[in-house]
């Protein structure tokens, strides 16, 4: 199999609604979700992000409380990994403020923020944004409005994406509120899936926070898709310290209650990050006794301060397994 490119020609080829290329959905949030979509953008001929609605740090917890509308963060990051490169509009929507009165805040969040003003609604806002961005994609939050993360562990709870993502797990429990019901267009693009993405991202306030709201666990057990975890890299500060992949499938099928995803993606080798992160562990043993099929790769982008998930690679081996299960 050739080696896929996430080049502006490639986006638009990839996307003329050729019926032979999977659908492929992505759930959860943050920049390993990005990578995830620019991965996918090859070989997907539709492709949605399903995007978690609990964020409360940062610039999305400024904007999304005084505005009454969902937290625009990790939505714009989504509509950005599936954009072209270099247009005007994407560096528009990744520029953020250093300094004065909007300092830490995303321009492309501010933008979401006055579409949704201008639109009257933030599904307007996503459909503009999308037109400008040229993206190729559809981004859909997971439901219509902001929700509040909830962890418990030992009896103590906590509250708010920012606060647990600080906080040591593993948890007892994760979920939202106030009740909330699944987005129904999130609902309708899991049920036409030919694959399903869980991850990278987050374990708690990222992937089991998107697959907690009411509905979208119901859909994926209802599909018919194949559905492909894809570990992360490496601990988080706080939530998921001392933990290995097999720690992160464990409480993904526990807290989450979905079903055992078909196959495991995980990196195949060593890196350096700094302490007291550590890269996480693989026990193919252990891992084989969920019922997965566990793939391990190369996956990384070393090139990068911080490793990440490298899109073209991961593309690769996620394009491979719609066919392989």
């Amino acid at each position: 199999m050739r080696e896929l490119d996430v080049d502006t020609e490639l986006m638009l080829a990839a996307f003329e609604n050729d019926p032979t290329r999977p659908r492929v959905v992505a759930i959860g949030g943050g920049h390993g979700m990005a990578q995830v979509l620019r991965g996918a953008i090859g070989y997907a001929g539709t492709l949605s992000a399903i995007v978690t609605v609990a964020d409360d740090g940062g610039s999305s917890g400024r904007l999304a409380p005084a505005l009454d509308i969902p937290p625009p963060g990790d939505i714009r990051k989504c509509l950005v990994a599936m954009s072209p490169d270099e247009t005007v509009w994407r560096r528009l929507f990744e520029y953020r403020f250093e300094a004065s009165d909007v300092g830490g805040h995303s321009l492309g969040n501010l933008i979401l923020a006055s579409l949704a003003d201008i639109e009257g609604e933030f599904d307007a806002a996503l459909r503009a944004a999308q037109r400008l961005l040229g993206a190729v994609g559809e981004v859909i939050p997971v439901c219509g409005n902001r929700l509040v993360l909830v962890a418990k562990r030992n009896g103590e709870e906590f509250r708010g994406q920012a606060v647990i993502t600080k906080t040591v797990g593993p948890f007892d429990e994760i979920r939202v509120t106030p009740e909330a019901s699944a987005n129904p267009r999130a609902l309708a693009a899991i049920a036409a899936a030919d694959q399903i993405v869980l991850g990278p991202g987050s374990l708690f306030t990222s992937t089991i926070a998107t697959l907690a709201v009411p509905g979208i666990v119901g859909a994926i057990e209802d599909s018919k898709a194949s559905v492909v975890y894809v570990a992360n890299l490496y601990t988080q500060d706080g939530e998921t310290l001392g933990m290995d992949i097999a720690d992160h499938l464990g409480a993904l099928l526990r807290l989450a209650g979905v079903r055992p995803p078909n196959a495991i993606v995980a990196h195949n080798e060593g890196f350096d990050i700094p302490a007291p992160h550590t890269a996480l562990e693989v026990d193919v043993s252990i891992l084989e006794t969920f019922g997965v099929h566990v793939v391990l790769d190369d996956i990384v982008d070393a090139s990068m301060d911080w490793p990440q998930h490298d899109a073209v690679k991961l593309g690769n081996v996620l394009s491979q397994l719609v066919t392989y299960l």
